[in-house]
C-alpha cells in the first residue's frame, strides 16, 4: 500500500495529543478517519475541522474502548458510515501514576482496562473487516515505559508491555493474511501528559535523551503513516521513536 486514498482508519483516543496528530496525518495522506473519543467531544470536533480544512473526510464516534459493548458500537458506526475498515490505530491511553505501595486496585484495573483491554476489545471486533481489506493494518501505540519500566508506573508499564507481547502474538497468527500488526513505542513526547510533569523533572528527562529534546506528536504520526503505506512486509515489530533514550 503506497497510497491511503479512500482507506478507512479508526484512531482510538483520537481527539487530543498523539491521537489527534495521527488522525490528521492519515487524512493528509488520503485516508478517511474515524476519530474515537470518550469525553473530549469538543476536541474531537476540532480535529475534524482541521481535517476538513485540508480537504479530508472524518467522523467522530464516542466510545469508551475499555468497554467491550461500546467498542463494538465504534466498529459498527465506522462500517455504517464508511462501509469498510482498513486501518485500526489503538492509541487510547491514560495514566494513574503511584508508587506500588500506594497504588489502589481501582487505579491498577482502570489503567489496564483503558490501555490494554481496549486493544483486545477493538481488534476482536474489527478483525473480520480488516481481513476483507487488501492491506489491513493494526498499529498499537505502546510506550518506552513498556520496554524500560518507569518509577511509579507499574500499572502503565504492565499495560504497555502487554501491548508489545500482544502485538507479536497476533502478528504471528495473521502473518499469512493481508493484515500486519505492529506497535510504536514513543519516548517522551511533548503532549499534555508530559507537560503535566514538574519543570525540574522535565529538565532532568531531557538531559538523559541523546537527542536533547522531547519528541513531537507529528513524529509519531509519521511513523504510523510509514507502517500503513510501506509496511506490507513489516509485522510483529516495535518502532521505537524516542530520540535514542532506549535502544
Amino acid at each position: 500500500m503506497t497510497d491511503l486514498t479512500n482507506k478507512v482508519a479508526i484512531v482510538t483516543g483520537g481527539s487530543r495529543g498523539i491521537g489527534a496528530a495521527i488522525a490528521l496525518e492519515l487524512a493528509k495522506n488520503g485516508a478517511k478517519v474515524v476519530i474515537n473519543y470518550n469525553r473530549s467531544a469538543g476536541s474531537a470536533e476540532q480535529v475534524i475541522e482541521s481535517i476538513k480544512k485540508i480537504g479530508g473526510e472524518a467522523y467522530a464516534v464516542q466510545a469508551d474502548v475499555s468497554n467491550s459493548e461500546e467498542s463494538e458500537n465504534l466498529i459498527k458506526e465506522t462500517i455504517n458510515h464508511f462501509g469498510k475498515l482498513d486501518i485500526l490505530i489503538n492509541n487510547a491511553g491514560i495514566t494513574r501514576d503511584s508508587t506500588f505501595k500506594k497504588l489502589s486496585e481501582e487505579d491498577w484495573r482502570t489503567v489496564i482496562d483503558v490501555n490494554l483491554n481496549s486493544v483486545y476489545n477493538t481488534s476482536s471486533i474489527a478483525l473480520p473487516y480488516l481481513l476483507e481489506s487488501d492491506a489491513g493494518r493494526i498499529i498499537n501505540i505502546s510506550s518506552i515505559i513498556g520496554q524500560a519500566g518507569g518509577f511509579g508506573q507499574t500499572n502503565y508499564a504492565a499495560a504497555k508491555a502487554g501491548i508489545i507481547g500482544y502485538t507479536k502474538s497476533l502478528a504471528l497468527e495473521l502473518a499469512k493474511s493481508n493484515v500486519t500488526v505492529n506497535s510504536i513505542c514513543p519516548g517522551f513526547i511533548d503532549t499534555e501528559m508530559v507537560q503535566e510533569i514538574p519543570e525540574n523533572i522535565r529538565e532532568n528527562i531531557v538531559a538523559k535523551i541523546p537527542a536533547r529534546r522531547f519528541g513531537q506528536p507529528e513524529e509519531i504520526a509519521r511513523g504510523v503513516v510509514f507502517l500503513c503505506k510501506d509496511g506490507g512486509y513489516i509485522t510483529g515489530q516495535q518502532l521505537n521513536i524516542n530520540g535514542g533514550l532506549y535502544m
